[in-house]
């Protein structure tokens, strides 16, 4: 399997998070022609197996599909089966980490502590989310990037806008996940096409 790097061109990752099956595959066409390639479908959205199932059917080569908010090892191999390659938690545990890893998928588990960050890393983690970043901060991300292994990847989720971007990332954040000021369901396709590319100019402006 290909680098995580090779998908983090920009390193962004699009939560649809209330997404229908229905509407999934226009939004994730949309996404992708703005420039994001890594969508990440919750768990705790309506269908989510059969979402994740149409948006690595439709975008198969050209997009990073998976799934967010799991809470159990199990949950892993269903949204291997669905297609999904990218296992992403709210939360520190190693035990959905290594099931993942095991599986060959990609695996993001969030983290707000040293402590939850380092164990995560240790259990084959390729890459860690820093949530809720609106009560953390960059501050934090600063701690963290001074501490943790050179290269390792932290994303700040939770409250990211384009305005909070330049902050959070000069204090070393490697790239974001996006959720409600990207994507709320109901949303046209066309608009989220324009957030993600407002998103995107924001990025590159601290690059």
């Amino acid at each position: 399997m290909s680098s995580l790097d090779a998908w983090f061109d920009p390193p962004i990752v699009a939560i649809l998070r209330g997404v229908q099956p229905e509407e999934v595959e226009a939004v994730g066409e949309a996404l992708v022609e703005a420039g994001i390639r890594v969508l990440e479908v919750p768990l705790n959205s309506p269908k989510p197996l059969e979402s994740i199932g149409r948006l690595a059917s439709t975008l198969l080569g050209r997009a990073l599909v998976g799934a967010g908010t799991l809470r159990r090892p199990a949950e892993v191999s269903e949204v291997a089966r669905a297609g999904g390659r990218l296992i992403v938690t709210p939360h520190a545990d190693a035990s959905i980490v290594r099931e993942a890893k095991g599986l060959g998928l990609f695996a993001v588990p969030g983290v707000a502590t040293p402590t939850e960050a380092f164990a995560m890393l240790d259990a084959g983690a390729d890459a860690l989310k820093l949530f809720p970043a609106e009560m953390l901060g960059p501050p934090v991300v600063k701690a963290l990037a001074a501490v943790l292994p050179a290269g390792t990847k932290l994303l700040p989720v939770g409250g990211i806008t384009p305005e909070a971007m330049a902050a959070f990332r000069t204090a070393g954040a490697a790239g974001f996940g996006l959720g409600a000021a990207l994507y709320r369901p109901g949303v046209p396709p066309e608009q989220v096409r324009d957030r993600a590319r407002a998103f995107l100019a924001a990025w590159r402006a601290v690059a």
